[in-house]
Formats: structure tokens, sequence, C-alpha cells
């Protein structure tokens, strides 16, 4: 990596802090940490390139926000649409995320250590040769992988909830005609969404979780191999034209 700097965020409005950021990489800075965040929106917006950002404190909406190739670490909790418009990159929060994270998600990374809330992964899709990739460690809410038409989320039900309780909130892929959704320990089918079933994972997809997983657990510090030793199920939607009925053509 090239340059580092230090940027203490405490009371500086978010397009100032925005603006001390892009000053910074445009001197060439390539590694910043951030201290001291409160709540300051739009960081890392629409950032490129071999970029990293550690963010000390809770980041506002929208953090990474069309982003394509920086790799961001919060080390705390972060707020909503993480990740939104998301092309490349990672983001890792080691904390709870809040609703709508990964909305529209093309590519790249979010990882989450513990639980996100509603509407996680809508509208997720893959592009061309990218597969956006969600991984929750702990509970998802309401709407997980809503309208999703491809790419990959995994819950992981690690935090909070016991044996016998769901993993998610309800309508659980509603609409959704395309990607996968793997639970770790299974998936409630009280809270399924119209269109979607569930199904055991093949060895094609063991493969796919085991890098996936892999990769999470070194970047937060957890052990793999016990994720991995869990059953999973996957969430497959039965057609890629859920509302066909629905449209006049």
């Amino acid at each position: 990596m090239g340059n580092s700097i230090k940027i203490d965020a405490q009371g500086v409005y978010y397009k100032l802090l925005n603006q001390k950021i892009h000053d910074a990489l445009g001197n060439g800075e390539t590694d910043i940490e951030l201290t001291r965040v409160n709540g300051q929106r739009y960081i890392a917006d629409g950032l490129k390139n071999d970029i990293r950002i550690t963010i000390n404190g809770v980041p506002g909406n929208d953090l990474g926000i069309f982003m394509n190739g920086p790799v961001i670490t919060v080390n705390n909790n972060a707020q909503d649409a993480v990740g939104n418009t998301m092309n490349g990159g990672k983001i890792v929060v080691k904390g709870m995320a809040g609703d709508v994270c990964g909305y529209g998600m093309r590519g790249g990374k979010l990882f989450i250590l513990k639980d996100a809330g509603y509407r996680v992964g809508i509208h997720m899709k893959g592009y061309k040769d990218l597969n956006p990739v969600i991984v929750i460690g702990g509970n998802a809410g309401d709407f997980l992988a809503e309208y999703m038409a491809g790419g990959v989320i995994v819950v992981l039900r690690m935090f909070g909830r016991k044996n016998g309780e769901s993993v998610t909130g309800d309508y659980l892929g509603a609409g959704m005609h395309g990607g996968t959704v793997y639970i770790r320990g299974g998936a409630d089918r009280k809270r399924l969404g119209k269109g979607v079933d569930v199904a055991g994972i093949t060895d094609a997809d063991r493969g796919l979780l085991k890098g996936i997983i892999k990769e999470y657990a070194d970047d937060l510090g957890l052990d793999a191999d016990s994720i991995l030793s869990e059953r999973f199920e996957k969430l497959v939607p039965l057609s890629t034209r859920p509302y066909a009925k629905l449209y006049t053509y």
C-alpha cells in the first residue's frame, strides 16, 4: 500500500468529511483511518481502486454507495443502506447493520458480524461476471432477499437465536427470481414469501460456501470449520418471472 492518514471526524459535517477523504486520496493517500465517526453519511461514495478505509465509530446511511474496489472495515455498527448499489470491493462491519443493506448490489462483498435489519439484499443482482455476496453472522429482519435477481446471501445464525427459532423475519425471498440464499441451521417454511422454496445443498454449494465462509471468518476472527460444520439449506426461486400474470405483455 501507499501512504496512510488519520482523519478525526468528530463534529465534522458529512460533506466536509467526504471532501477530506477525497482530498487525501488526491494527495496519494491509499490507507485512511477515520476516528470518532458519528452518523456521517455517504462515506466512500463512488470510490474506486485499491484503497483501504478503517472507520472507528458508527457511519451513517449509504456507506459505500456505488463503490467499486476499496475495502472498508467498520469497527462498530453501521446504519442503513450499507453497500447500496455497490459494484465491487468489500465492506466488513464488526457489529450490526441497519435496514436495506446491499440494495441493488451488483458486485463485491458485504460481511456483517452480527444482525442486519429489514429488506437486506432487496433487488440484489449479478452483473456480467460480477456476483455480489452478503454474509450476515446473526439474524435478518423481514423481506430478506426481496426481489433478489442474483448473487449470494448467507445467514449464519451465530448470535441470539436458539434452535427452533427463525433466523429471518417474514416474507423471506418475496418476489425472488434469481440468486441463492443459504441459511445455516435451516429456513423456517412459515416465513417464506410467495414463489420460493427450500432445498438441500449440493457439493457445488458446499464448495462455494467454503470459500465465502473462509474469507468471512478470516476477516472477522472466527472459526470457519466450526461454522461450516452445521447444516445449511438454500432458498431458491421457483420462477424467473414470478409476477408474469401482472404484466401486460
